[in-house]
């Protein structure tokens, strides 16, 4: 009896706990359905729809008292009636909220007989402007209000709706979104609503919980930036109830992530990829879990390293003293070519080319800087290397070779203008066949004088670089043309236990340099990267500030365009190659590394470049694995490689004024919706957005820049 008791109590408690949370689930939908659908901002009925577009009938007496309804704005539609939704079931097909995008107007069945009546009233008033086609005294009251309904072709965005959590019943719903429609009926109608400030603010911002909670995991929060506000048109009219909607984006969402900035200049991409640089800075503040990332800017304009007046004097730069207390010292590092009077802190990136372990980077940078030269004698010099090799130690003819080679090298950088380190040591010593440098001496050709005097260079034990450039110049000549030297070959091979020449062909390529006066002249571009007293790699101390999650900026305002992309090419595969070693390694913590391009047309392989095997490019496909994200801004989306812009997942689009390139944007997401819109609007700041976390565009107006807000919340 008592068993049975306690069985009856505990079913009743069940029942009970059941009953709960099924009330506090409609009471939670019910709060949900106020939050998006509000009765003061209907303003029509959904009559026609399939999966992709909606029309929507409105009358204009609706439309006035919601402040209007512009191109491109938001409306949902819901079959839910706001003013009874007490007992509505989440889990009902009609709790569900559709999301359209406003495109232009839709004709009506009866639009040609409206058409004709406006046009025969506004005949009777013609030339009278005291009085309008529409007043009472022209048109009767029950004709006007006929008159007032119009049709709106919209977009279906998607569809918001309620769910649960399955592995916790107690849990509150969590509103959900999906970019279609699961279904539609032709003939159910749904009541049309214009979202107020508030309903907008839920709606733009919205994040897949999931997605949400993934950062958080990831990144240890989920940090939302305010980037601006709402902004349906270039015609912002204010009091249209939708006034500074906040829009916020997720620094998260860029970090791994390839991130677009397109516009013509002037109209805001700067002053964006401030906002977003300074939000992802600002990220070490979090108390919970201080997220310090490492962020690279190549700036050519100088306006991120510098003061200047467009940010009332205060660069990206003093970024750092917004911290107090939770940073190291020199958290924002500035390097350059050149020294500047107001940065005496800045880190020059020089690299001293005639030391041994900066032998194949320096060459790298040369042969970059003659990527563009086709002549065969400067193709042939940039096939040579000067890794040593793998028997430099135990093979004495292999380390005469790569010797004698260096030394050719060294003389080239000379006479090319690379001032030479005090100091250096300058040895020829078994460096140069006593047989081929007697021939020389004796030699009975034209240039007999000059050949004597090169042997004689190659005889002295520590000659200037100058006197040997001099020397191997001709030498080049020597082995060239004189007979005296293939007679000299001849017999070498026939002696060699291996069967080499004694000039090999690395030797030959790296003399060829000499034979015209402009291959020195073009090496020597290279000259503004190099300096005689330093012994560092610039690349390595710019990766070590990166993993040390500092914010770096690469002033590239000054110095040859070339230097500049060959330099940031140099950088860039250091990080890439650093953090893929880490990957390789199965290190858990690899550096979090943010890559910003500015004017990234001079920089990015050209939209018809398809090299897959470019670094920039590699970047863009694998740098989510290996932890790198890239943000890249520039005036034209065609001038972007193809793979690179199907890999990027964030966009920022402001002003382009052609339809060469609001064509090409029209293949990524839903921008052709914009596409008119991006073309006609050149107001500063006026960008069209979609994130990682936002699943569709939003227009936005983007904030200025402001050094001193605090974005991180």
């Amino acid at each position: 009896m008592s068993e049975l008791f306690i069985g009856d109590l505990n079913m009743d408690l069940e029942n009970t706990i059941g009953q709960n949370i099924t009330n506090n689930k409609k009471i939670e939908t019910s709060d949900w359905i106020k939050k998006l659908l509000q009765p003061s901002q209907l303003v029509g009925d959904l009559y026609s729809i399939n999966y992709d577009y909606a029309k929507v009938i409105i009358h204009d007496h609706y439309r006035h008292q919601v402040g209007g309804i512009p191109s491109l704005s938001f409306l949902v539609a819901s079959r839910l009636d706001p003013n009874q939704c007490d007992a509505v079931d989440y889990k009902d097909e009609d709790t569900s909220f559709i999301l359209l995008r406003v495109m232009d107007s839709t004709s009506l069945p009866q639009d040609v007989e409206a058409e004709k009546i406006r046009v025969e009233t506004a005949q009777r008033v013609s030339g009278k402007t005291e009085i309008n086609w529409d007043d009472s005294s022209t048109m009767d009251y029950k004709t006007r209000n006929l008159l007032s309904f119009a049709g709106l072709q919209c977009r279906i965005v998607g569809t918001f709706f309620l769910d649960d959590d399955n592995s916790n019943s107690e849990a509150p719903l969590q509103l959900r979104f999906g970019s279609d429609i699961s279904n539609y009926y032709p003939n159910r109608g749904l009541k049309v609503y214009k979202p107020n400030g508030e309903a907008l603010k839920w709606i733009i911002n919205y994040i897949d919980p999931y997605t949400k909670q993934a950062n958080i995991e990831k990144y240890g929060s989920n940090n939302e930036v305010k980037i601006g506000h709402v902004r349906y048109a270039s015609t912002n009219r204010k009091y249209q109830q939708i006034d500074d909607v906040p829009v916020f984006i997720y620094p998260a969402d860029l970090l791994s992530q390839k991130t677009a900035l397109f516009g013509m200049t002037r109209t805001g991409k700067s002053n964006t990829t401030k906002i977003i640089a300074k939000s992802v800075f600002e990220l070490r503040k979090n108390p919970e879990k201080p997220l310090r990332i490492g962020q690279i800017i190549f700036d050519p304009n100088g306006e991120y390293a510098n003061e200047n007046v467009q940010d009332n004097n205060s660069a990206l730069k003093n970024v750092y003293q917004l911290i107090q207390n939770t940073y190291k010292e020199n958290e924002v590092v500035t390097y350059g070519i050149t020294k500047h009077p107001n940065d005496p802190d800045r880190k020059m990136m020089l690299l001293n080319f005639y030391l041994d372990e900066n032998l194949s980077i320096g060459k790298d940078i040369i042969n970059n800087v003659l990527a563009t030269d086709t002549s065969k004698y400067i193709s042939n010099f940039v096939q040579v290397n000067f890794d040593k090799p793998s028997d430099y130690e135990t093979n004495k003819s292999a380390k005469t070779r790569y010797d004698r080679k260096v030394l050719a090298y060294r003389a080239i950088l000379a006479k090319a203008g690379f001032p030479v380190p005090q100091g250096l040591l300058i040895s020829t010593k078994g460096l140069f066949n006593d047989k081929l440098l007697s021939i020389m001496e004796s030699s009975q050709s034209d240039n007999a004088t000059e050949y004597m005097q090169a042997a004689k260079s190659f005889r002295m034990e520590h000659p200037s670089l100058n006197q040997l450039a001099i020397a191997f110049d001709s030498l080049n000549k020597f082995i060239g043309e004189n007979k005296e030297y293939k007679d000299f070959e001849a017999e070498y091979i026939k002696k060699s236990s291996s069967g080499n020449s004694w000039a090999d062909d690395e030797l030959k390529k790296t003399l060829g340099i000499f034979e015209r006066q402009n291959g020195t002249r073009q090496i020597g571009k290279a000259i503004p990267q190099h300096s005689a007293n330093t012994s560092s790699d610039y690349a390595d101390d710019i990766y070590r500030d990166l993993i040390e999650g500092k914010l770096v900026i690469v002033d590239q305002s000054c110095g040859d365009p070339e230097l500049n992309k060959s330099s940031a090419y140099r950088i860039i595969t250091k990080i890439f190659k650093n953090n893929q070693q880490e990957f390789i390694n199965g290190n858990e913590k690899i550096p979090e590394i943010l890559v910003y391009i500015e004017e990234a047309h001079n920089i990015l392989p050209a939209g018809n470049d398809l090299d897959m095997s470019d670094m920039w490019v590699r970047t863009a496909k694998e740098g989510a694995k290996y932890r790198i994200g890239m943000v890249y801004a520039t005036q034209e989306v065609s001038s972007i490689q193809k793979n690179i812009l199907k890999n990027t997942s964030n966009w920022f689009i402001s002003h382009l004024n052609n339809t060469d390139e609001t064509k090409e944007l029209c293949k990524y997401y839903d921008f052709a919706d914009f596409e008119p819109s991006i073309r006609r609007a050149q107001d500063k700041g006026f960008l069209r957005i979609k994130t990682l976390s936002n699943l569709f565009v939003i227009p936005v107006q983007v904030d200025k820049f402001d050094l001193n807000e605090d974005l991180n919340r």
